[in-house]
């Protein structure tokens, strides 16, 4: 089958405005901060905008408004080259309006956010020929319902999928991990839906789809390519079928100036590497050594590398790791 897409993206999208600070401010106290920027995130549309920055061909399909808010990220998407035709426009949709407070000392952020609609992937769409044109499905914890939806159809169609999984574990939300094949996680959210506190361990739970609690009835048994478990500047933990021992792939030093956005930046670049066909040692690499050269930098999308960026820094000799 033809694929007309590299990546499809079914989750969120955000506006993100950024409150510079040197430090965290004391309680009840006034302070003139340095600069206020604006921004575009979400974890889908990042993870997006990432991958066509890497050059992989994206679409994004998740819900958005028919406010001014929604009219930016979409212009946004469509400006990183995103074809957004097939993403749901409603009134009753809408995108996450974040306030980022980003502190220079140390190095931190804190995410304040606030969402007036309904939110990530549509209970119904996109249409079946979307996800099968597809060489990659996207989808985050946003909109669950439409997420096995659009799962199942990735899996019926050969499309493979990578999950940004995060917040809290709600309904069906076991079933659609379920049916990823490409599960890359955070530490503490796979620490908490296995009950592993190493991410090692955490990394070989999820392979096997050994989680904390007993798995509702009827929960098919997970059918994995890849799980990788990241632990931000303690890098990463990833697990194959070619290896039952988890492996590691250390992080990179950088100076950090902002990591809001590096997970949302590793998803992205792991799926445009898995798209383009690349071995999971390169992919997790490649993944690794973009979310470090985004966090030199500030916004959770503005940051992110091109591929010449990203070649040139894995080729050079400043690429060591931790």
């Amino acid at each position: 089958m033809a694929r007309t897409w590299d990546i499809v993206g079914i989750g969120c999208a955000s506006v993100d405005d950024l409150v510079f600070v040197p430090a965290w401010p004391a309680a009840d106290s006034k302070l003139q901060v340095p600069r206020i920027e604006r921004h575009f995130g979400g974890l889908t549309a990042t993870a997006l905008v990432a991958a066509a920055r890497l050059g992989a061909r994206c679409a994004f399909a998740g819900r958005l408004g028919t406010d001014a808010l929604s009219d930016a990220v979409a212009a946004n998407l469509v400006a990183h080259g995103i074809d957004v035709a097939a993403a749901p426009r409603s009134p009753d949709f809408s995108v996450v309006h974040a306030v980022i407070v980003v502190a220079s000392q140390p190095p931190t952020r804190n995410i304040f956010f606030h969402v007036p609609g309904k939110l990530g992937a549509h209970e119904d769409l996109p249409a079946a020929e979307v996800i099968a044109a597809a060489k990659v499905l996207f989808i985050d914890w946003h909109g669950m319902a439409g997420n096995l939806r659009a799962v199942r159809l990735a899996r019926h169609h050969g499309t493979a999928v990578v999950a940004d999984l995060e917040g809290e574990e709600q309904p069906l939300m076991r079933e659609v991990l379920a049916l990823v094949d490409h599960v890359v996680m955070s530490h503490d959210f796979a620490s908490k839906i296995t009950g592993q506190a190493d991410p090692a361990a955490a990394a070989q739970a999820l392979w096997h789809g050994h989680l904390a609690h007993a798995p509702r009835a009827g929960t098919p048994v997970p059918r994995r390519a890849a799980v990788v478990v990241t632990v931000g500047a303690e890098g990463c933990w990833w697990v194959d079928a070619a290896d039952a021992t988890p492996r590691h792939q250390p992080a990179f030093r950088v100076e950090v100036v902002d990591t809001t956005g590096c997970g949302d930046v590793f998803h992205g670049a792991y799926a445009a590497a898995l798209a383009e066909g690349l071995p999971l040692a390169e992919r997790v690499l490649r993944a690794s050594a973009a979310a470090a050269l985004k966090a030199t930098r500030p916004g959770g999308q503005s940051g992110t590398p091109d591929r010449a960026a990203l070649d040139a820094f894995l080729g050079s000799p400043r690429a060591g790791v931790r």
